[in-house]
């Protein structure tokens, strides 16, 4: 009885039958273990660190930001072109529980975009072995945490249909956002030449414009298309304005809105 009642969880019988044999979707409890294992890491390893010296890892950031960079741009390019052979409605796609290998390579797009944001909590481990204390904001921990819960939610309910639009999006800011990284691991050297990382943050703003925009038309025109998830990614694009428009304003509006800070 114990054990069923482990895998017994609200609507698990409304999800993708495709996807549920992947690693790490099946069991929300995999999921929640990760997100544990990360949560325990902000709380403990930075104490850990106090009595260590910082380290620099410059190759280790190169290899891991390239990596990352590369990873979205697979992400993006499978989402674009197979969402184009599919005939897909950026405005407002149904889901759809198919095996066409169009859709296969959809899902799969999904599943390498949630292990990306469990790959992403290397961010924040590069931070706290570097000692960057003023990188680990609240904003940092609630953008990694809440993406990693939306991506398995996404990836083991609805791998199809509208979702790939704020995907799309995402990974392709992603691709600037690691590429800018990993140039600046590279050292002192290149970083006159990184003088645009505030319109990274801008980049990042007019997405989450754009993916309120998106959400808002899905609702008005009552897409069918799990509306819950319209409504919550309305109010998550929301979170994101404010808290990625504050981080700007406090970094940059000081500089007279200059990006050569």
């Amino acid at each position: 009885f114990g054990f069923r009642l482990l895998h017994q969880y609200p609507f698990a019988e409304l999800a993708d039958e495709r996807t549920q044999s992947w690693p790490l979707v099946a069991s929300p409890w995999q999921a929640a273990s990760i997100l544990s294992v990360y949560l325990l890491l902000v709380h403990f390893a930075p104490k850990w660190m106090a009595r260590l010296k910082p380290l620099q890892l410059r190759l280790p950031l190169f290899g891991y930001n390239l990596l990352m960079a590369l990873l979205n741009a697979h992400i993006c390019l499978e989402l674009f072109t197979a969402a184009r052979a599919l005939n897909y409605s950026a405005k407002c796609q149904p889901c759809r529980v198919s095996y066409d290998p169009h859709e296969m390579r959809i899902a799969s797009a999904f599943w390498w975009f949630y292990i990306s944001k469990i790959l992403e909590f290397a961010d924040t481990a590069f931070f706290i072995l570097r000692k960057k204390w003023s990188q680990l904001t609240f904003l940092h921990l609630y953008h990694h945490s809440s993406m990693f819960v939306i991506c398995w939610i996404v990836v083991k309910w609805i791998p199809t249909g509208s979702t790939f639009v704020p995907a799309l999006m995402n990974s392709f800011v992603h691709i600037i956002m690691y590429g800018y990284y990993s140039l600046s691991a590279l050292g002192p050297r290149l970083h006159p030449y990184l003088w645009w990382k505030c319109y990274l943050t801008r980049l990042q703003l007019l997405q989450f414009a754009l993916g309120l925009a998106w959400g808002v038309q899905a609702i008005a025109s009552r897409c069918q298309y799990q509306p819950w998830l319209s409504y919550t990614g309305v109010a998550y694009m929301l979170s994101f304005l404010f808290l990625f428009g504050r981080f700007y304003a406090q970094k940059y509006t000081q500089n007279g809105g200059k990006c050569n800070k």
